[in-house]
């Protein structure tokens, strides 16, 4: 199952996914009988989106890509493009140096997105792709209008680059309003929303992983939910496999109370923990209002990098490392995603 698309470098030598990645490999023998084998790499680029704080919890900014060492299972790899927050990337040259990103308009190719156009996909790269899914199950019934009041002022007060979907759930996925960079399409869409009956949040999650999956560029996944699951035919933690390898962060506001449901807590904690993002308890309408605020914040202040993995034998979970090496580096703290599974072969 393919759920990437391509996008080429001017002068980068190669492809920008816009997920996460496909590594591939298979071992063959030399021609010459006697000689270990060798492993031949099908890479695309991986996408890393992350964010460094002081000890205090303070965003640091400014940092360049010199700046960071990032290693995969021990492996040093070489940042080919980076950005920080919503400004345009920039490719990254083997001196270190850095240059504006140059997009191949060709190469921006036959798989769209639901709601994408060739006029939103010009500045793929600049801002972030945010696919909310709302939970609108019986079991938000109390707190539904109140919920959407807090999603429309957290819309409102997006960057301008940033794009926004809005989904709902119950037992169906329905994709209220599809990725624009129009508010009011998506507070439209909200309002439209109606309560429905039981809930299937990880099928629903895991569409929107495939959705968000086909657009190029940085995304996140923003969920809001009473946390329950009733209806989901797939396992919560496949779905947070899916987002791990994709590189896609899940936030996760819980309008319920940690010590009132423990099973879903732990599992939305897990969920955005293991793929960078954060999770959220939030019973209150300015709780909730205040979870946002954090998020809108973490997006204005992550950094962004991509690269291609070098040759690793590796088949099975592979582990990202990101350090800052200077004296004062050394007291950050970084969150990111701990690592990926390649897919696939040839």
């Amino acid at each position: 199952m393919n759920f990437f698309r391509k996008l080429g470098l001017a002068g980068a030598g190669g492809a920008l996914m816009a997920g996460a990645l496909i590594v591939a490999f298979r071992p063959a023998l030399n021609a010459q009988e006697g000689q270990r084998p060798v492993f031949r790499v099908k890479v695309d680029m991986v996408v890393l989106s992350f964010t460094v704080t002081d000890s205090k919890g303070r965003y640091i900014n400014g940092l360049k890509p010199k700046d960071f060492k990032i290693t995969e299972d021990g492996i040093a790899q070489k940042v080919a493009t980076f950005a920080e927050g919503n400004k345009a990337p920039v490719q990254v040259m083997e001196d270190g140096s850095v240059k504006p990103l140059v997009l191949e308009a060709a190469s921006l190719n036959d798989g769209k997105a639901p709601g994408s156009t060739p006029e939103s996909r010009s500045d793929a790269f600049v801002g972030t792709n945010v696919f909310v899914l709302f939970d609108t199950s019986n079991y938000m019934y109390r707190g539904f209008v109140y919920a959407s009041d807090a999603i429309a002022d957290f819309v409102r007060g997006l960057d301008r680059a940033d794009s926004v979907a809005i989904y709902t759930y119950s037992r169906n996925l329905s994709r209220t309003s599809p990725l624009s960079k129009e508010r009011s399409d998506a507070i439209m869409g909200l309002r439209k929303a109606v309560a429905g009956d039981d809930s299937a949040l990880y099928n629903a999650l895991l569409l929107t992983l495939r959705d968000a999956a086909k657009v190029p560029g940085r995304k996140v996944v923003i969920v809001f939910s009473n946390g329950p699951d009733n209806a989901s035919m797939v396992a919560p933690d496949d779905v947070r496999a899916v987002a791990e390898d994709e590189g896609i962060p899940i936030y996760v506001i819980s309008t319920n109370e940690v010590n009132k449901d423990p099973i879903s807590s732990g599992v939305f904690r897990r969920i955005s923990n293991r793929t960078g993002g954060k999770s959220y308890f939030a019973k209150t309408w300015q709780k909730q209002v205040e979870a946002f605020e954090s998020i809108r914040e973490d997006l204005g202040n992550s950094y962004t990098v991509t690269y291609y993995p070098q040759p690793n034998p590796n088949e099975g979970f592979r582990k990202i490392s990101i350090e800052i090496p200077s004296d004062a580096g050394k007291k950050y703290r970084v969150r990111a995603r701990p690592g990926y599974r390649p897919r696939g072969g040839f």
